[in-house]
């Protein structure tokens, strides 16, 4: 399979001089289509700092991430923001859905920035709450749902715009252990079905269990890769 992403001598320094502390050490991580990988490790071992700079939600020190073959490390501000929107998907433990709006208008938000005509953006997201199990809960807003059926708006969001990439940060954080198992079980169903790619950051059980492909991070570098 073609690699969607490809990281190489990712390091991220924050601060300066004695005060200074490497988060990533020169990491280097490929990451083919199609793939349902976790990241797992103890706390302060780099993460959601890997994540984040796989995402380009963060620029690193020094090192590339080449994402569906462009370097996004080089990148900032309005491009960036671009490139994020229309070839990353965002999971996150806090949902970060927009409270004012409906489930519909959170799911749809994204497709509203790219541009899509009206009518291609609602039949992509009925069919996404379909997918997600929110079948005629659309009008709804997030206060009105629970903390799992929102986890699956933030889903629903994330694939609707079909990027090449999903990144999700500790997903299941907020959940109780049957709901966070319904929404993986979810995930994994539609990257078995639609060939998703999956990245999740993680300390949760769950989630290594069903991951095809773990890597343990401690201390800011990688410390081992099995493939399941």
């Amino acid at each position: 399979m073609p690699n969607v992403l490809a990281a190489s001598s990712l390091t991220r320094v924050f601060g300066e001089g004695d005060t200074s502390v490497t988060a990533l050490d020169h990491v280097n991580i490929e990451i083919e289509a199609g793939e349902f990988t976790a990241i797992i490790g103890p706390s302060g071992s780099g993460k959601t700092t890997l994540l984040h700079l796989l995402g380009g939600l963060d620029n690193p020190t020094s090192g590339s991430v080449f994402l569906s073959g462009t370097n996004i490390a080089t990148m900032s501000g309005n491009e960036l923001s671009d490139f994020r929107r229309d070839h990353i998907g965002f999971i996150f433990q806090a949902y970060n859905l927009i409270p004012v709006l409906s489930a519909e208008e959170n799911i749809e938000y994204i497709m509203l920035l790219q541009g899509k005509p009206h009518a291609e953006r609602h039949a992509r997201t009925l069919e996404m709450l379909s997918k997600v199990g929110l079948d005629g809960l659309g009008e709804r807003r997030p206060a009105q749902l629970s903390g799992g059926q929102q986890q699956r708006v933030a889903v629903a969001r994330a694939m609707a715009s079909s990027p090449d990439i999903i990144l999700a940060d500790e997903p299941t954080a907020n959940l109780d252990s049957k709901t966070g198992a319904s929404l993986l079980d979810l995930m994994r169903d539609l990257n078995e079905e639609q060939g998703m790619t999956f990245v999740f950051s993680t300390h949760d059980q769950m989630i290594m269990d069903r991951a095809r492909r773990l890597v343990t991070l401690r201390d800011g570098r990688i410390e081992q890769d099995e493939r399941r």
